[in-house]
């Protein structure tokens, strides 16, 4: 059985909609962020960065970086389809996709939340820089859906799109979300409509972009 450490809405909820999505038998263990467990001693000597998700493997492992437990939980449970298999021609494709969410998008989106944590004092300059670059993002992504979707691998749903969806997600409230964009929105409510969707939302007790 895995182990989740996660809080409602945060990195890890990707990673908690891929458990519900494969079926796989799982305990969800709440970090409280706003009370800074996620900096405490005991939480730190699993994940050293200091935020979540952590996932306790079978073998008693922590594992983190939710990309990487992303691709993690797609290959050790390949019977879901949610990754291309190592010979699949789609293989090196769905890995690109992934880190390139986590790269120009997850990436820019912390800079855009939390600007702070580069320069308090030109928090304005960064967060409209991390805009321009999460939204020339989606420009991107909008037109690769356009032209080889609806999803990221074209007629195929992988964990990819369900990463997507999250990255989505945080945007709600930006200036431009995501979800502008007609094409990531398409994407967004077909996987919005997934059965494992709703239960996700009712165990983190999230209602926003429901």
């Amino acid at each position: 059985m895995y182990s989740l450490y996660y809080a409602p809405g945060a990195a890890s909820l990707v990673v908690h909609w891929l458990l519900i999505e494969l079926g796989a038998p799982h305990e969800l263990r709440l970090v409280d962020t706003q009370a800074k467990q996620h900096k405490s001693a005991q939480y730190l000597a699993l994940n050293p960065n200091g935020v979540v998700p952590t996932l306790i493997d079978d073998d008693g492992k922590p594992l983190y970086e939710a990309a990487a437990l992303v691709l993690h939980l797609a290959d050790r449970h390949a019977q879901s389809g949610l990754a291309p298999a190592l010979d699949d021609a789609r293989r090196g494709e769905y890995l690109q996709w992934v880190l390139n969410l986590a790269n120009t998008l997850q990436s820019p989106l912390r800079l855009w939340w939390y600007p702070q944590d580069i320069e308090e004092a030109q928090a304005d300059t960064i967060k409209d820089g991390a805009r321009r670059r999460i939204e020339a993002t989606w420009d991107r992504l909008d037109a690769h859906l356009a032209a080889h979707g609806p999803y990221l691998l074209g007629e195929r749903v992988s964990a990819a799109d369900f990463y997507l969806t999250m990255l989505m997600r945080w945007t709600r409230n930006m200036p431009r979300p995501g979800h502008e964009w007609p094409h990531l929105a398409a994407l967004a409510q077909r996987m919005k409509a997934r059965p494992s969707f709703k239960t996700l939302y009712e165990r983190e007790g999230l209602t926003e972009w429901a």
